[in-house]
């Protein structure tokens, strides 16, 4: 039987329909939204004039924890991700980890891109612009993942140009001074490290490619070309901007900035261009906010199919053959936390959650063999001791929050254990 008839015969089933160039459209909605407009400046208030190099350190552990994921999703192209990386290779809890670490990490990312586009449109009414937001991007999910696929296109292509604008202005500016560039005594090593973890946070979108191998056509080929392609477009696309951004802010003015690409293109004294970035923030905050609603409630699709969440959330929708249920979970979670959450605690216990989630994949990834497409087994150490590291070196507040979250889900996995053991 083909793919496509048993896909048609079943339906539980999610329809292949994506390509690599809407697969890497979908990485990088999620990637460029997520990190420019929100973490260059506490990732400066953290390394100072080291920003660059948490950057270099972040994009060192994202290839690795990239390169760990692509091996993984060409093996065991279902929805879900390193839930059933974790699952495949080292067993039921560490799959189940793995999964709760994406949903409960990803769910607060997605609040914190609902708050910023809610601060970037209205901060007058930054909590009710958020719901509205999640609102809107759940209900286009719901139609389904091809729709999901343009609307990302049209918002990476908005966002690119802002950005380009962006790094023009600043660098062709009288105010431009590369000395700003250079490395001083307030860069420490914790400092760095602590940066590189902020930054991390915004690298880790190649996730959503990951977790929609259900919906990918020929996924042995497609994503591990999609996720590099994804990444290494966003790792050009960051350095450009941090690098366009130090030369006219200096690290000191930059960690204090509410709004850093803002007060860059001011300061360069291009005020027109300040409402565009803003218009351009906004609108890489729903990119990014559209592809975490995506990819979160495939990995609860996938948890609930394994009755780690409740098996209702496994439902596909006949017509529009997308997990509508778990989409509409996702939707209602983010929506009251969008209404009540503070941004940099969201962000903070988002990094902790989603660094564990790949601390997972890179120990999967270590267990293939040559003949599964293992990579180089320096890779997924690399990004395994990466990962651990970044997330412990995070704010004391994340990391305490993070690792008891972590400790409540693995406690209620114990539990329902213990309670299927005793059923007759």
């Amino acid at each position: 039987m083909s793919e496509s008839s048993t896909a048609a015969g079943m339906p539980d089933e999610l329809h292949r329909r994506l390509g690599v160039s809407d697969a890497v459209v979908i990485g990088l909605g999620a990637m460029i939204g997520a990190g420019i407009f929100a973490a260059l400046a506490p990732a400066a208030h953290a390394a100072g004039s080291g920003l660059l190099i948490g950057l270099a350190l972040a994009a060192v552990v994202a290839y690795c924890n990239a390169t760990s994921s692509a091996r993984l999703a060409a093996r065991y192209p279902a929805s879900g991700g390193t839930y059933v990386y974790g699952r495949e290779r080292l067993g039921d809890f560490w799959g189940y980890l793995a999964g709760w670490s994406f949903v409960v990490g990803k769910t607060a990312s997605c609040a914190a891109m609902a708050l910023t586009v809610g601060l970037y449109v209205w901060p007058g009414q930054a909590h009710a612009v958020a719901v509205a937001a999640v609102v809107a991007l759940t209900a286009v999910n719901y139609a389904g993942v091809q729709k999901s696929a343009l609307l990302t296109r049209v918002i990476v292509a908005v966002v690119l140009a802002v950005l380009a604008a962006v790094v023009v202005a600043a660098l062709t500016s009288d105010a431009a001074d590369a000395a700003r560039l250079d490395v001083g005594s307030d860069a420490t090593f914790v400092g760095v490290l602590q940066a590189a973890g902020l930054l991390f946070f915004a690298f880790a979108g190649y996730a959503r490619i990951a977790t929609l191998g259900e919906e990918v056509r020929d996924p042995a080929r497609t994503i591990p070309r999609a996720i590099p392609l994804a990444l290494g477009i966003t790792l050009v696309v960051y350095a450009a901007v941090a690098v366009a951004v130090l030369t006219v802010l200096g690290p000191e003015q930059l960690a204090q900035a509410t709004a850093p690409l803002s007060d860059a293109v001011r300061a360069a004294g291009v005020d027109w261009l300040a409402p565009v970035v803003r218009v351009g923030a906004a609108v890489a905050a729903l990119g990014s906010l559209l592809a975490l609603i995506l990819g979160v409630s495939r990995t609860t699709l996938a948890m609930a199919r394994d009755r780690h969440l409740p098996h209702a959330f496994a439902a596909v929708h006949p017509t529009f053959k997308v997990p509508h249920r778990a989409e509409l979970l996702v939707g209602a979670v983010v929506a009251v936390l969008a209404g009540t959450a503070d941004l940099r605690g969201a962000i903070g216990f988002s990094s902790f959650g989603v660094l564990a989630y790949y601390a997972v994949a890179n120990a999967s990834a270590w267990t293939l063999t040559k003949d599964e497409g293992r990579p180089h087994p320096l890779i997924p150490v690399v990004g395994l001791v990466g990962c651990l590291v970044l997330a412990f070196a995070l704010p004391l507040p994340s990391v305490i929050s993070g690792a008891a979250v972590l400790a409540v889900g693995a406690a209620a996995y114990g539990v329902r254990r213990a309670l299927a053991a005793r059923t007759p």
